[in-house]
């Protein structure tokens, strides 16, 4: 994380950190009868829509009547072609997108459909895409159960028809990549949190002496909106308001169960904060528990409050309940 400032009007503004951060895991959920008989047929290189309410096929198909809610059965299949209603050109493609080269996207209203798809369009140049124009699919060489068994679309009137295969076993699951890379830029109440991580402290922010401290600080008290920007120091003890004994295993999971995650409401704050209560059974965890926090080296730290590796109990005698009873 690095920081960054400028200079107006005469007046240094103070640097504010910005880092990059990137998000990776694998979204995995069942998908039910609908969008899974959607997903099975797209395997299979077919095309069905479902059947609402009020007589329109609906492409993708939802699970319920869009004006009733009550569950759309009648599936009914469309065709592999269709009209582009609106498209956007995208000139530089992201990582991930379907082409590494220009292309369009596009909402596409397949024959026998009443509404839209979105997919991509193969097409050299915006000049080579129109609203009106007739387009068809182009298939995966390859198809397993999701949308990319669709690789595009392409101008064309007609189709020419892919072999299809057989629809197999329903699918009931799907696991969709997700990786988002973004950078952040902290306002100056977080920079000052952030910097103070680096060196060990906790810093939380209020707007003045008869405000509540936030921590972490936000950038303006949410009642009134004016700037939390005095810093107030907070010990690395705490109360356990609230928390969850995690039993079920997930990926990516550093730490075996059970264990407890917990809001910690440090001494001094009004807002607890979410991390993880380690150092005792994860049966012995009870609101009102007094825990202290266990910093990882000091040669580890960085600007995060993955500083304090967890919190553990200090042995002292529970909080009263009316003295964080307003902070569940």
């Amino acid at each position: 994380m690095r920081g960054g400032g400028r200079a107006t009007g005469g007046h240094t503004v103070p640097d504010v950190l910005s880092a990059p951060l990137r998000v990776r895991f694998d979204y995995t959920r069942s998908v039910g009868p609908t969008i899974g008989n959607f997903l099975t047929n797209l395997r299979a290189r077919k095309l069905v829509g479902v059947r609402g309410s009020d007589g329109r096929v609906l492409v993708p198909p939802p699970e319920y009547d869009p004006h009733t809610a009550e569950a759309l059965t009648e599936f009914v299949d469309v065709a592999d072609t269709g009209t582009v209603e609106s498209w956007t050109w995208v000139r530089e493609p992201l990582p991930g997108q379907p082409f590494d080269r220009p292309f369009a996207w596009a909402l596409i209203r397949l024959d026998g459909a009443d509404t839209t798809l979105l997919h991509a369009v193969d097409v050299a140049t915006p000049d080579d895409i129109h609203t009106g124009q007739r387009v068809r699919v182009r298939w995966a060489a390859e198809t397993t159960g999701s949308i990319h068994d669709i690789a595009c679309f392409e101008p064309g009137e007609t189709f020419e028809a892919a072999a299809q295969s057989e629809a197999g076993d329903p699918i009931t699951v799907i696991t969709t990549p997700v990786d988002l890379s973004y950078k952040h830029t902290a306002s100056p109440q977080e920079t000052v949190y952030l910097r103070g991580l680096r060196e060990g402290k906790l810093l939380g922010g209020r707007t003045d002496a008869a405000g509540k401290v936030y921590f972490p600080p936000r950038g303006a008290n949410p009642t009134d909106g004016r700037p939390t920007d005095e810093v107030v120091e907070l010990p690395d003890r705490g109360t356990v308001t609230t928390f969850c004994i995690v039993n079920v295993p997930f990926l990516g999971q550093r730490i075996k169960p059970p264990y407890v995650a917990a809001y910690v409401l440090l001494d001094g704050a009004d807002i607890p904060v979410l991390h993880l209560v380690l150092g005792c059974e994860a049966s012995e965890v009870r609101m009102g528990m007094r825990v202290e926090a266990v910093w990882k080296p000091r040669e580890e730290w960085g600007y995060g409050l993955e500083n304090v590796d967890h919190f553990r109990p200090t042995g002292e005698p529970d909080a009263d309940y009316e003295t964080y009873k307003h902070h569940l």
